[in-house]
């Protein structure tokens, strides 16, 4: 680590929980953002203020003005650009020695798993089903870890999947039934309960790169902002799922 990499993160360092060891470790990682909205917008920049490597930004959108009101890594002159090329921009001003790598383009499976493959972690930022789906059965056939987020309205939750301690898997939660799942286009949500969702899988991600995240094992965690209040349920693994289970 060079003396001015010390200087800028020294806040982590003079943690017990990151050290030096821990903020080498993130300066080292590599992650997939999957999806550049409400989700992925406070994700990508707290991971590239926090000193995440090598970022890889994957989203085929273009940035609309009803996206301003929530996501917060494009701008009024990013609309009409395509999201990934938007958030490259905010995020090479905050952190110029972040190496961010975009995608502008729908992934398809195997492309999509050696990606996945060759990152050490992956937030899932997206708002649909099926890529969920896809992004979560990806992280388990290459042992990558994963952390998810979801909200709508004033809601939201996350849970990550962690293969080395073979913990419960995205699957283990939903089955492929869901498939005709509400959206914020249609129910509307809160543009900071993003916020919160998003910047708590930044936070998830960066303890789990600096080996902090034996605590967050099979916990899924849901906000409900009208009411300030945080909930944590167990989530066992589920010998039957589709992903990750053993039958």
């Amino acid at each position: 680590m060079t003396p001015a990499q010390k200087e800028r993160y020294a806040r982590h360092i003079r943690l017990p929980q990151i050290g030096e060891s821990g903020q080498q470790a993130i300066l080292d990682a590599s992650a997939l953002i999957v999806g550049l909205g409400g989700l992925g917008s406070p994700a990508a920049m707290y991971l590239a203020a926090a000193g995440v490597g090598k970022l890889i930004l994957s989203d085929y959108d273009i940035v609309e003005t009803s996206n301003l009101q929530r996501q917060i890594i494009h701008h009024q002159a990013s609309v009409g650009e395509n999201k990934v090329d938007s958030a490259r921009k905010t995020l090479a001003a905050l952190n110029p020695d972040c190496d961010v790598e975009v995608i502008g383009y729908q992934l398809e499976t195997e492309e999509l798993k050696r990606v996945i493959d060759s990152v050490d972690i992956v937030l899932d930022c997206s708002d649909n089903y099926p890529t969920r789906f896809a992004v979560n059965r990806c992280c388990v056939e290459t042992a990558t870890p994963l952390v998810t987020g979801a909200s709508i309205r004033l809601e939201g939750q996350i849970m990550n999947y962690q293969p080395a301690a073979n913990s419960a898997c995205y699957q283990c939660l939903y089955t492929e039934a869901y498939g005709n799942e509400e959206s914020c286009e249609l129910e509307g949500v809160l543009g900071p309960v993003v916020g919160v969702i998003g910047t708590m899988q930044a936070l998830q991600t960066l303890l789990l790169l600096a080996g902090q995240g034996e605590e967050l094992i099979n916990r899924l965690l849901l906000f409900d902002a009208q009411s300030m209040q945080w909930q944590a349920v167990t989530l066992p693994k589920n010998p039957a799922c589709p992903a990750c289970g053993s039958s």
